[in-house]
């Protein structure tokens, strides 16, 4: 037993070095932290924090002021002699690093720092000793280390101003309609890959955080809405006792609840407060991140569904009364989080909640979305599955998407795509995707997808990050069939759900679960340069038997589909999966009964191939 126990861990580990493993990422197999066979390690470690927030929001003055308690708790075998405390407002700022320009409009100070107390003693924020701030990050000194296993306490008080304007998946939407994200200050996570992380925020690459607990109470004036990350706690407090009503019943509801119609908007009588302010609470635990959104003007729609885990999640909307596409987005929400939930990837929704908050473009947090208006059905659908589906990657999932937004954004893109078809009318959507991806498929801007996100701009960016990635998955599920494929990434989830996952770690899950080496996929699609390109090569016919030899041009394997017409009718079609390339051989003989035919033609509209001037082969005397 022995033995072949050591066998199976020389396989493993000789099957995990086939793909290219930079030195930090050996070094976590080398300390046990990851293990070959795509699980967490027997030394596997992450650090937390638990955080309570409270924030005033002025929304005259587009100020917030707040206070937070941080326990940050060291899990990690390392003492830590320094803090990386993420200030992300800093973005605003006329000297922060940015990947894009911004108008003298959005330029703010950026974050105030009023106070910072550690383990009750206050420190000198004014020394660069005890602080030193890069373009949006603080490397807070510790004046005593913080020991493996062991904990310390935060207190800062700061300030900062929202930009006048949407900026950067935050700002100001309206004169009283705001949504607030990347707004306190956060210690960054410190990891078994590269320790602290200390990327700069340019605007580009999202997130990477350590899964939190959060208390926040929001101090807002009483005719606004607050609608957050986590669970609201104090409802009953806050709601008078029609909308108060109105709120619980959706909590149960599988219709589409109307808590704040058009004819609401102007009531006085919508709340309890006869103060001038009243404070939103929320708790939220084991997340990545905290974001909220408010209005006093906005419409606001709820319903439930019931999870194959016996309990409902709670779905939103909330929106402007202009945005009529909006309407209709709760059904939707509920429809992605239903179908994600028991179709794909068909794994139970990780939230007790979610909400849709009308503001613009895309843009996803915990349990709340940032989302658009669109003039097409098609739009308003697309960004709403894609946005809920990063509910799973990279929050559930803990994904460096700074790092390796393929894991999270391709998965956004590939998970609903059949949804979208069921939604909207007359559009495929793999079709639409696969047709975008052979138009760029190829260019001198496209990179393999492990190339490090965060050094990726424009169109290089895109491709990795959403459609290379996304095809990929598509090419994957169609050769592993829609079973394998679900265990395979169950496998993966139910390993690394709350935790902090590599691709090496998804590559060798994969691979483990299915007990297959799928390597020979992986490389090309993930490691390599390269592009999609079947050719039919010649055809000879040979003792009743029609040989048709089909050469791979380009590098990225991809199944095959082939028909033979005759008189302009098929009459004969043929499909073999993409592990006929698993050998890296560069040409594949299909033989076939010998049938009367004028024409052969290899390919397929949900096949990315980036020529088509190659794949059609005339009779000889045709």
């Amino acid at each position: 037993m022995k033995v072949l126990i050591f066998i199976l861990i020389i396989s493993q580990q000789l099957l995990a070095q086939e793909l290219y493993i930079p030195t930090n990422i050996q070094s976590a197999y080398s300390k046990k932290t990851r293990s070959f066979d795509g699980k967490p390690g027997e030394n596997y470690w992450q650090n937390k924090s638990d955080y309570h927030i409270k924030v005033n929001f002025n929304p005259f003055n587009r100020t917030l002021t707040g206070w937070e308690k941080i326990t940050y708790y060291n899990n990690s075998p390392n003492s830590l002699t320094e803090l990386i405390i993420r200030l992300y407002p800093n973005i605003t700022k006329s000297t922060a690093i940015r990947d894009f320009s911004i108008s003298q409009k959005g330029i703010t100070d950026g974050v105030t720092l009023k106070r910072i107390i550690l383990n009750k003693s206050e420190m000198n924020i004014q020394d660069e000793k005890v602080i030193k701030y890069t373009s949006t990050n603080a490397k807070l000194f510790l004046p005593d280390e913080l020991l493996p296993k062991s904990s310390l306490e935060l207190e800062i008080e700061w300030s900062f101003q929202l930009p006048p304007t949407n900026f950067a998946r935050m700002g100001t939407y309206d004169s009283t309609s705001f949504f607030i994200a990347y707004w306190y200050p956060q210690i960054a996570v410190y990891d078994d890959i590269d320790g602290w992380d200390q990327q700069e925020y340019t605007g580009f690459t999202e997130m990477y955080n350590d899964f939190n607990n959060y208390k926040v109470e929001i101090n807002i004036p009483r005719d606004y809405h607050v609608w957050a990350t986590g669970i609201w706690k104090n409802p009953e407090q806050i709601l008078s006792e029609k909308f108060l009503n109105l709120y619980l019943k959706a909590q149960n509801s599988d219709e589409i609840i109307r808590i704040f119609k058009s004819e609401d908007i102007l009531r006085k009588d919508k709340y309890k407060s006869e103060d001038s302010t009243h404070t939103f609470v929320f708790e939220a635990d084991e997340v990545p991140d905290f974001a909220f959104g408010v209005s006093n003007k906005y419409l606001w729609d709820a319903t439930s569904y019931l999870s194959p885990t016996g309990k409902r999640i709670f779905i939103c909307a909330a929106y402007k009364e202009s945005s009529k596409d909006f309407y209709d987005v709760a059904f939707y929400a509920k429809e992605s989080i239903k179908y994600f939930s028991e179709e794909m990837p068909g794994y139970p929704f990780p939230y007790p909640s979610l909400t849709v908050w009308n503001g613009s473009g895309g843009m996803e947090y915990p349990m709340i979305v940032n989302n658009g208006s669109f003039n097409t059905k098609a739009g308003t659908v697309g960004v709403t599955a894609h946005e809920i589906a990063h509910q799973y990657m990279p929050f559930m999932m803990g994904i460096n998407e700074r790092k390796y937004a393929f894991m999270d954004e391709g998965w956004a893109v590939f998970f609903p795509l059949d949804l979208q078809d069921r939604l909207v009318e007359n559009i495929n959507h793999r079709t639409r995707n696969i047709s975008n991806f052979n138009m760029v498929s190829g260019s001198d801007y496209e990179v393999p997808p492990i190339v490090l996100s965060y050094l990726l701009k424009g169109s290089s960016y895109r491709i990795a990050s959403y459609s290379r990635s996304s095809v990929a998955y598509d090419m994957l599920y169609n050769l592993l069939g829609k079973d394998l494929f679900k265990k395979a990434l169950h496998h993966f989830i139910d390993n690394w759900k709350g935790k902090h996952p590599t691709p090496w770690d998804f590559f060798n899950c994969i691979n483990y679960s299915l007990g297959k080496n799928l390597n020979w996929f992986f490389k090309p699609w993930f490691f390599e340069f390269g592009y999609p390109d079947l050719a039919l090569s010649s055809y000879s016919i040979e003792q009743n038997k029609l040989k048709i030899k089909v050469e791979k041009v380009g590098q990225l394997p991809v199944p095959i589909k082939l028909k033979l017409f005759y008189n302009n009718q098929i009459v004969g079609e043929y499909n073999f999966k993409a592990d006929i390339w698993s050998s890296d051989n560069k040409f594949y003989e299909i033989s076939i009964d010998q049938i009367d035919f004028d024409k052969i033609v290899i390919g397929d509209q949900n096949i990315p191939d980036v020529r088509s001037s190659n794949n059609v082969l005339l009779k000889s005397g045709n």
